[in-house]
Parts: C-alpha cells; sequence; structure tokens
C-alpha cells in the first residue's frame, strides 16, 4: 500500500468534496428556511462548516469512487413549510442545482488555467497549476456526481421528494411508502451496479461539456 499517493489523494479530494457536500446541504437549509421552516437554522447546519455536513461512510464512497457519494441530509420539517408538498420540492431540489452551479464555475477556472502560458512541465507547472488543474477537475467531477446521484428517485434521495412534488397527491401518498425500504433499495442498486449504468453515462457526458474532456 503506497501511503504517499493515498495522502496526495486524500489532499486533492479534499477541496472538491468539502465544497460539494457542504454546498449541497447548506442550500437545502437555506431554502428550507426562506420557506418557512427555521430546522435547519436552529440545529446549527446553515453553516460553512464542512464537519456539520458530512457523513462517514458517504465521504469514504466519494474518495474511493472520486465520482458519487452522500452528506449527512439536513433535518427539514415539512409541516413548518408553507405549501409542504411543493415547497419541499424545491427544497430537494437546491442541493442538487448548487452543485451543478459549483461545477460549473469550477469548469470556467479550470478552462481559464489551461489558457495560461505556463507549461505544465516547468516548475511553477509541476508545483502550482497542474495539482490547481487536477483539484479543479475533481470539483467539476463530484459536484456533478453529488448533484446526479441525488436526483435518484429513491428515499431518501433528493430525486424521491422531487418526484412525490410533481406527482398527484394519491400516487405521491402511494409512493411515499416506499420510504422505510429506501435505503435498502439504494443499497440495492449499488450493489448490483445498476447505479453505474444509469447514473455514471450522465456524470461523464456533463463532465465531458464543461471540461472538453
Amino acid at each position: 500500500m503506497d501511503f504517499t499517493n493515498i495522502i496526495r489523494d486524500i489532499v486533492l479530494l479534499a477541496f472538491p468534496i468539502l465544497t460539494a457536500v457542504t454546498f449541497h446541504e447548506l442550500a437545502h437549509g437555506y431554502v428550507a428556511d426562506k420557506l418557512g421552516d427555521p430546522t435547519a437554522r436552529l440545529a446549527g447546519r446553515l453553516t460553512i462548516n464542512p464537519l456539520k455536513h458530512l457523513d462517514p461512510i458517504g465521504t469514504l464512497v466519494f474518495i474511493f469512487t472520486r465520482m458519487i457519494g452522500w452528506a449527512k441530509p439536513v433535518p427539514v420539517n415539512p409541516y413548518n413549510l408553507r405549501d409542504p408538498k411543493k415547497d419541499m420540492m424545491w427544497v430537494s431540489l437546491a442541493g442538487p442545482a448548487t452543485n451543478l452551479i459549483i461545477a460549473i464555475i469550477a469548469s470556467i477556472f479550470f478552462r481559464i488555467l489551461i489558457s495560461l502560458p505556463v507549461s505544465p512541465f516547468s516548475p511553477l507547472g509541476q508545483t502550482i497549476l497542474v495539482p490547481v488543474l487536477l483539484i479543479a477537475q475533481l470539483t467539476v467531477t463530484i459536484n456533478i456526481g453529488l448533484g446526479v446521484f441525488n436526483l435518484i428517485p429513491v428515499p431518501p434521495l433528493d430525486g424521491s421528494k422531487i418526484l412525490m412534488g410533481l406527482l398527484p397527491h394519491k400516487q405521491a401518498v402511494a409512493y411515499s411508502k416506499i420510504e422505510p425500504y429506501g435505503f435498502f433499495i439504494l443499497i440495492g442498486l449499488i450493489f448490483l451496479r445498476i447505479t453505474d449504468y444509469i447514473i455514471v453515462p450522465v456524470i461523464v457526458l456533463l463532465r465531458h461539456l464543461l471540461l472538453g474532456q
């Protein structure tokens, strides 16, 4: 086991992962607060402190896959929202939308960096440019991965709440009954690699559109 490479990977992944999970969860809590639910704010989750948002297992998945993972969900009480069914949809959509915005910003930064007249083989390129380029690439990939992964319509992921907001009331109530089994369904999808076939092509496509790679 090469501990040097492990430490290097953790250093490169730290900023992309912390940025992705922090602003994803912060967006959920901020929108919920604006729509009438102060639960996240009262729980101290409207913060840019990443330690408040990290999920240990989800972070390890990020490190190993460099593409997908999850954070510790921000608490939201839908009964505090002015229009629970519709507002929960917007609260849920806020996280993935924020990840996409971060990915776009990081991709612009990446394209600016590669246009600089600095050789990647020069001392400056090796010590600063190349590592920063890698971090920008990973920021794009991980934010796309977190956003797309959370759009899977399986509880407890954001996609399930977005879908329930779009369904008629009767169908939404029926769909909500799978929530106690959602985690096991999700684990099954991951274990059987069904998620790989569904979301990885989407992540790769969006990454190519943003980075041109």
